[in-house]
């Protein structure tokens, strides 16, 4: 069965980060950062790693300066679009659109940016390269976590980690969210008229399934980001940050 896991907290170079323990079993350093510990001002407050949401830019670099200092290593990210581009993170550029990449070496580290919306890191067992992806509804409905896991030679040599992220109770659609989701059991329960409360996180543990990743082989953090207290949540504040699953190869 997949497992459910509370990340513990961690200080790393004056911020406080999650990480994924089993991840290092398999040779990968990947942790999460929360909103604290930056120098973004309100709404943003603090560590917003995000530059499309109307923050100060250097605020934002210094931010991410911070992110890098706790990986040891340079951090890429990509412009994320609610799509299924897969990219190797060897070829990206300032103009690069992705959500999700992939990588097999150690010298840098990859991010993935969220506020509410599923982050995901994949593991091969079998081999080097890793994966972080981004899934909203928009993703989750194009199947973007199928499309990065085909990326792989064997999906039943991946371990995946489902992070932070919005829980059903807080997250209210509308019919033509919902009616994507339908056949999943259990993802969309009814909440009056038409509207339903959607479980991003059993659509995104059912699409990994779907796509070969074994059960015992996935797990979910209990924490979710309802409330924005600890790790941004757009549906709870608008604007918000965005804070980051950041995953690097360990050094062999």
């Amino acid at each position: 069965m997949s497992h459910d896991v509370t990340l513990d907290a961690e200080l790393r170079e004056g911020l406080t980060v999650y990480p994924v323990e089993h991840a290092r079993t398999l040779g990968v350093d990947a942790f999460f950062t929360d909103r604290f510990g930056g120098v973004s001002l309100a709404p943003y407050e603090s560590l917003n790693l995000a530059t499309h949401v109307g923050d100060d830019a250097a605020a934002v670099a210094e931010n991410r300066r911070r992110v890098e200092a706790a990986a040891g290593v340079h951090v890429s990210t990509v412009n994320q679009v609610h799509g299924t581009t897969v990219l190797d993170a060897a070829h990206l550029t300032p103009l690069s659109e992705a959500d999700a990449l992939t990588y097999d070496r150690d010298d840098v580290a990859l991010a993935m940016l969220v506020a509410d919306c599923v982050p995901l890191l994949l593991v091969d067992s079998a081999s080097a390269k890793f994966a972080v992806v981004h899934a909203g509804w928009r993703g989750l409905q194009a199947h973007v976590i199928a499309a990065a896991l085909a990326t792989f030679t064997h999906a039943n040599s991946v371990y995946a980690f489902v992070g932070p992220s919005i829980s059903v109770e807080a997250y209210q659609v509308g019919p033509e969210v919902a009616v994507h989701f339908e056949d999943i059991p259990d993802a969309v329960w009814p909440d009056g008229g038409d509207r339903s409360r959607l479980d991003l996180r059993r659509v995104a543990t059912s699409q990994l399934l779907d796509a070969g990743v074994l059960e015992d082989h996935v797990e979910r953090s209990t924490q979710v980001t309802d409330g924005g207290d600890v790790f941004f949540s757009d549906r709870a504040q608008r604007p918000c940050g965005r804070f980051a699953l950041v995953a690097r190869r360990l050094v062999a």
